[in-house]
């Protein structure tokens, strides 16, 4: 088979970079950012081997998929695919910790806003 038929790791590590940094892609976002064509399958291998909470949201006349996680999930419970385990430190150093989990208070890990 040629290349293109599979998810390259360029292309799995920046889907899950893009959906941890809060961001809502689609097809074309992967095709002019890392020249992808395996969305759609990376997407489900986030969804059911790593158990990402990834959204759905079928926009315009053509129905285009648009991904995103909940604005509640937190990243760092994540569970990486093999190809972007590097990331999570990248993550954690462009990610200021929020002062209530530097403090101990662990909800707020989540992304749970006591009020």
């Amino acid at each position: 088979m040629t290349k293109h038929w599979h998810s390259n790791k360029t292309q799995i590590y920046w889907t899950c970079k893009a959906l941890a940094q809060g961001r809502t892609i689609n097809h074309m976002d992967e095709i002019g950012e890392v020249q992808g064509w395996r969305l759609g399958a990376i997407i489900h291998i986030l969804r059911h081997q790593h158990k990402w909470p990834i959204e759905t949201e079928y926009r315009g006349p053509e129905r285009i998929a648009h991904y995103h996680l909940p604005s509640a999930c937190d990243w760092r419970g994540l569970s990486f695919p093999r190809s972007a385990k590097g990331l999570r430190k990248e993550l954690k150093d462009m990610v200021p910790i929020p002062a209530a989990v530097a403090l101990g208070r662990g909800d707020n890990a989540k992304g749970i806003e006591h009020g």
